[in-house]
């Protein structure tokens, strides 16, 4: 017990170190190139955090475990969008732009529901049990490979009046060089995902030592784990005021789950929904549906405090729905 919480802390340790190094990589090779933090957040820092849940949901395809493939994209996003968001507005009210709310964040609900729609498969008349298909599998990469021409062409192309072009023509001080930058990334990313994997190991090893059963473990700290470089990222992002990463990596993992991992673990094998039900499927729709509106209404594109508590709430109540579940209390 006393060896899984010091696992547990250096893990956090190692994720908050981290997390730093990639923000300041991340956000240095921004200006250098001349494209937006919210590109940035959109490919390299979201894709490199979400390494987890590709290696997790694709190698447990291949090992025949398909409920961990497609419980893990389904938890991780409902972990994004509620919790990282709701935490990054804690710290800083989200501005977000006009573009993102017309465009990317789109494509978060998009993707929930896309993923909703396979799960209604039965419902809507379809024989059989609800299962990603590999053809739903390709589609789903063919919608990812969408996704990434739009961002190259954003990175070509930016927009007038973000955050991005303005800080790329201010001529913002260029205080970290290229491949210091580089290194910076490579290394941060590396130090999210070994850091994540020791929370897990530690997490796990202190609920197995209190009697909790692998149904809960699964279902809450190793979803919450391998989320965790996404949090830390997107936090840390936020509290250095780089806007632009910090949403950028919650759109861009989501998308990736949704569209990559998903997508090139039901290429490997169908993926059936075991243990997936229709309430986590609503969950991830109805949390990417709060997105967008919080970030629409009330206070025009802006994600205030209490707009992110009640993001973490709405976690919170579906962590314990999912717990009061198990335990066979409702």
């Amino acid at each position: 017990m006393l060896w899984d919480i010091f696992i547990l802390i250096a893990g956090l340790a190692v994720i908050m170190g981290g997390a730093n190094m990639l923000t300041d990589g991340a956000s240095a090779l921004a200006r250098r190139w001349g494209v937006s933090d919210l590109v940035v957040g959109l490919t390299i820092v979201a894709f490199g955090t979400s390494t987890p849940e590709l290696a997790i949901s694709v190698t447990s395809a291949i090992q025949g475990n398909t409920g961990i493939a497609v419980g893990n994209v389904v938890g991780s996003n409902i972990f994004n969008i509620l919790m990282i968001v709701g935490a990054i507005a804690l710290v800083r009210p989200v501005k977000i732009t006009k573009t993102i709310m017309v465009n990317e964040i789109p494509m978060v609900v998009l993707s929930s529901v896309a993923i909703l729609a396979i799960g209604l498969a039965p419902y809507l008349g379809v024989p059989g049990e609800a299962s990603v298909s590999r053809v739903d599998g390709i589609l789903l990469l063919l919608f990812f490979l969408i996704f990434m021409h739009y961002i190259l062409h954003q990175a070509h192309h930016p927009v007038p009046g973000t955050d991005s072009s303005q800080e790329a023509a201010s001529g913002a001080k260029k205080e970290m060089g290229a491949l210091k930058g580089v290194i910076w990334v490579l290394v941060g990313l590396a130090a999210l995902v070994a850091g994540g994997d020791m929370f897990v190991k530690g997490a796990s090893g202190i609920a197995r030592g209190l009697g909790v059963s692998e149904a809960i473990i699964g279902l809450t700290i190793v979803a919450m784990g391998t989320s965790l470089p996404d949090l830390a990222a997107s936090v840390s992002a936020a509290r250095k005021g780089n806007n632009g990463i910090a949403v950028g990596n919650v759109i861009g993992s989501c998308v990736f789950n949704a569209f990559m991992v998903l997508g090139a673990a039901a290429a490997v094998r169908p993926l059936p929904f075991d243990g997936i039900g229709m309430v986590d499927l609503v969950t991830l729709a109805g949390a990417s549906v709060l997105f967008w509106i919080f970030g629409w209404f009330f206070k025009k594109r802006t994600i205030t405090r209490w707009e992110g508590t009640v993001m973490i709430l709405c976690y919170a109540a579906y962590i314990t729905y999912l717990v009061l579940s198990e335990l066979g209390k409702i």
